[in-house]
């Protein structure tokens, strides 16, 4: 029988909307004034791959980055990272928020279709670069017309270029303006396999099959990060009630793909059951993640899973349900 941790009602409704393919799980539902948290299969300290949901926080230190001063809406990558005289120096820190930069997904030079059949095939981590490797990479990149184009590469240049901009790297960065005053200890970005924590779970596939951890100084803005339900949940009531810094990056400021999605930094809007939903969802080779607010209602949902199977229907329907529930 599967271990359950946390409040078992939650437990069961999580077990029940997730079904087979999600052995280790765990959800938070928040409001501004408390959360629910529950685990299937780990405890409620384990740590996850949050996938691209580290996007959603590289978006908060952009907007707080905003806020001190210490970027503007003109500055660009030319101006904080060592890419003078190339073609990616132009670009500007607004445009990669909004995934406008004119950036691919990933660099031509990353062999993004040799990593991919790595990843399939062998369970491998498609990243892995440390920072200077990225910024090599930036030098030699085609940056194209600035339309709606999302790009973990990026959101990569941004993490690293708001790090230079603070003067630490984007670890610190993290743990100075996230983990310290929000109080999210299970937060972090491990650079190697030994850098991960005794909490830290493995991944699998939808089919079960073993993936390694995706790990890199590089990736860790737009994909590297960990954390527990714990800290998420509390990250969630901090947005909620507007006690977490760059909270400006939820904010709608261009379109995006499809018809009434807008996005903030890095943050997507758009109306699902008549309600306004902010959100970002994660995926890597072996986890899945989700995390959605209705800021009108003061209402969040967290689903972290340590399988690859897609967990965003499961995340707008709990969502839905917990505000058809409220009076």
């Amino acid at each position: 029988m599967t271990e359950v941790h946390g409040d078992r009602e939650l437990a069961a409704r999580l077990r029940a909307t997730l079904g087979r393919h999600h052995d280790v799980a765990a959800i938070a539902v928040v409001s501004s004034e408390d959360s629910r948290i529950a685990s299937l299969g780990a405890g409620l300290a384990a740590d996850y791959e949050i996938g691209s949901v580290s996007k959603a926080i590289t978006g908060l230190l952009y907007s707080d980055a905003m806020v001190r001063g210490e970027i503007n809406t003109s500055t660009t990558l030319g101006d904080l990272l060592p890419v003078a005289d190339t073609a990616v120096a132009r670009v500007t820190l607004a445009a990669l928020s909004t995934h406008r930069s004119g950036l691919p997904r990933l660099p031509r030079s990353a062999a993004p279709l040799r990593r991919t059949l790595d990843l399939w095939r062998h369970g491998a981590n498609p990243y892995g670069e440390d920072v200077e490797a990225l910024f090599e990479q930036a030098r030699g990149v085609r940056v194209g017309r600035p339309s709606p184009r999302y790009s973990n590469f990026g959101f990569e240049l941004l993490g690293h270029a708001l790090a230079h901009a603070a003067g630490v790297g984007y670890p610190e960065l993290v743990r100075q303006r996230l983990v310290g005053p929000l109080g999210l200890s299970s937060l972090y970005a491990p650079a190697t396999v030994e850098e991960l924590r005794p909490t830290a779970l493995p991944g699998r596939s939808r089919r079960g099959t073993p993936r390694a951890p995706w790990t890199g100084a590089a990736i860790a803005p737009a994909g590297g990060l960990r954390a527990s339900i714990n800290d998420m949940a509390r990250l969630t009531q901090a947005l909620l009630d507007g006690t977490a810094p760059g909270l400006a990056a939820l904010d709608p400021v261009s379109p995006f793909s499809g018809r009434g999605v807008s996005i903030g930094a890095a943050w997507i809007t758009l109306t699902h059951r008549n309600h306004q939903i902010t959100w970002h969802n994660g995926g890597t080779g072996g986890f899945r993640s989700w995390i959605g607010l209705d800021r009108q209602e003061g209402a969040g949902v967290v689903l972290l899973s340590a399988t690859s199977a897609t967990v965003d229907p499961h995340g707008f329907k709990m969502l839905s349900e917990l505000n058809d529930r409220q009076p």
